[in-house]
């Protein structure tokens, strides 16, 4: 898990728990669609740089606190800092087959249009299910 993902996953849980039953039921209905948007954007991204990324995690070392806590014995132990080996994630550039990704976002698009279709009824049955909005 990256730092921004650690600061994002809360906030996500926070406005999930905000969301109406009809919303609920909407985002669920449609989940797939919006993961074919993100692909069908990285795609289009990929081919107007022409070249993609891919997530490579490092090691890292890193200083953390590790003071150790209050005790009877120890009331105000003496502040440490420890060295610590972190794993972080890291987007590097790599070459791609451009005519591979053209087919890609061709066939992404082909199954958004697909799912565009499909989601429409299960949206419509959301409403109806739920029809407080």
């Amino acid at each position: 898990m990256t730092r921004h993902s650690l600061f994002i996953l809360p906030l996500l849980v926070g406005l999930a728990a905000c969301t109406t039953p009809q919303q609920a039921c909407i985002n669920a209905a449609t989940k797939d669609l919006h993961t074919i948007d993100l692909l069908i954007r990285e795609a289009q991204g990929n081919i107007a740089r022409g070249y993609g990324y891919t997530n490579v995690v490092k090691t890292i070392p890193q200083y953390v606190d590790c003071t150790p806590r209050p005790t009877d014995e120890n009331p105000k132990p003496k502040p440490e800092m420890c060295l610590v080996d972190t794993a972080q994630t890291f987007r590097q550039p790599v070459a791609i087959d451009l005519d591979a990704e053209q087919t890609k976002l061709n066939q992404l698009l082909a199954k958004r249009e697909e799912l565009s279709r499909g989601s429409a009824a299960a949206i419509a049955s959301c409403q109806a299910q739920y029809p407080e909005g």
